[in-house]
């Protein structure tokens, strides 16, 4: 069963206090681009459940569950409302994929406003909603979170996980998953000595962070970091002292942040100029680099290495939603079928405790669109992904990502 909640206008209701060890934070990041007909599947459980609070209600599988779904319709931007559009049809078509559970999805215009996601959220808790689904950016997620506390869990389409935590959880990949895939891999490939050079905003620098941390967690070595700012002539300048710092340094890997789309073929291309391209040390970076495709000619992306998600499954959920929908779907539509579909799957399983803490949090994690996820105790999440490169302007995947998790996880 799918239907509209019906917006209207008001004030936001005051928001309580975080019941989470996690206090309320501002965030520091919006959200990020990220990436069948095979419904999502759990796995069998496994022992990932933290000591903090448990949160969420138990349920009756075996009648239908009230899904509350937070799109940034009705704002009057065209953009959002296509993100509206393509999430809440991503929603419906899990639903129709739902193989035997009972899923009441009500979805819920709540714009690019944190108040008017608070709102939303509260009403549909008001409504009878056991677990919220959205909303899109970080700062109207943490709110919600905050808002709807001790009562129901919340599955954000935010990748930033310093909001998660409590009844919070982020479906986005964050740039955690990606660092530590790629650190990961380079020291499997022989890899220990790491320069890291990061864009000088918020964004770069939290992904520099986690790019740190990938590097202590596999052992390896942070040789240095570097900061620069958002243009060429930046860039340019800062080039020949990362050239020489790599040098110096013995550094065997350089990870870039390049998080604005812009940033990337930019820094690459004056490091290329300064002598430090992936034919003398390996790059890599947070971001993909095979988008938009225009990039995947440049010579100085070649040989790169960054992370992909399972673009076969992709590919196929587009051509299903085109199929259905006659247009194609925007690429955050993936997260809106991921999270309802595990829902689903755990109704399937039988699970009272499908959307508790627990039950969202089972080891196995979910067989999703973008590939296998699970999702932790502290509200981030664990993404499989493959580790890729460019070749004379094809991409090529270096090492596939696994289909399921084994042992408990970073």
């Amino acid at each position: 069963m799918v239907s509209t909640a019906q917006s209207h206008d008001g004030a936001a209701r005051p928001r309580p206090s975080r019941t989470s060890r996690h206090p309320f934070r501002r965030p520091l990041l919006r959200v990020a681009a990220v990436f069948s007909a095979i419904a999502l599947a759990a796995c069998e459980p496994g022992g990932l459940q933290g000591s903090g609070p448990q949160t969420g209600p138990t349920i009756d599988p075996a009648q239908p569950l009230q899904v509350a779904l937070l799109v940034p319709g009705g704002s009057g931007d065209p953009n959002y409302d296509y993100m509206a559009r393509s999430m809440s049809n991503a929603a419906r078509m899990a639903v129709a994929d739902a193989q035997g559970a009972r899923i009441d999805l009500r979805i819920y215009d709540s714009g690019d406003d944190a108040a008017l996601a608070v709102q939303r959220a509260n009403q549909a808790v008001a409504e009878g909603a056991k677990i919220i689904v959205g909303p899109l950016h970080a700062e109207s997620a943490n709110a919600v979170g905050t808002a709807v506390a001790g009562r129901v869990n919340v599955l954000s389409f935010s990748n930033n996980a310093d909001i998660a935590g409590g009844n919070l959880f982020v479906l986005g990949n964050t740039f955690g998953n990606t660092a530590s895939r790629l650190v990961s891999y380079g020291v499997s490939q022989g890899l220990s000595r790491f320069l890291l050079v990061h864009e000088n905003d918020v964004a770069g620098r939290i992904g520099g962070a986690a790019i740190e941390t990938a590097i202590a967690r596999n052992r390896a070595t942070l040789v240095g970091k570097t900061g620069h700012g958002p243009s060429r002539e930046d860039m340019d300048a800062i080039a020949p002292t990362i050239a020489r710092a790599a040098a110096a340094n013995q550094a065997q890997a350089v990870f870039l942040t390049g998080n604005n789309q812009a940033v990337l073929p930019e820094i690459a291309a004056a490091l290329a100029e300064a002598g430090l391209s992936s034919r003398s040390v390996q790059l890599m970076g947070l971001t993909r680099w095979d988008v938009p495709a225009s990039r995947t000619t440049l010579p100085q992306l070649q040989n790169g290495w960054f992370a992909i998600p399972d673009l076969a499954r992709i590919a196929q959920f587009n051509s299903r939603y085109r199929a259905a929908y006659g247009e194609t779907p925007h690429e955050f539509a993936t997260l809106a079928y991921d999270g309802v579909s595990a829902i689903a799957a755990q109704l399937r399983a039988g699970k009272r405790n499908a959307v508790t803490t627990a039950g969202l949090t089972q080891g196995a994690g979910f067989a999703g669109i973008q590939g296998t996820f699970r999702l932790m105790p502290d509200g981030s999440n664990q993404r499989q992904l493959s580790v890729a490169t460019l070749r004379g302007g094809q991409l090529v995947v270096l090492d596939p990502a696994r289909g399921s998790f084994r042992g408990a996880g970073f």
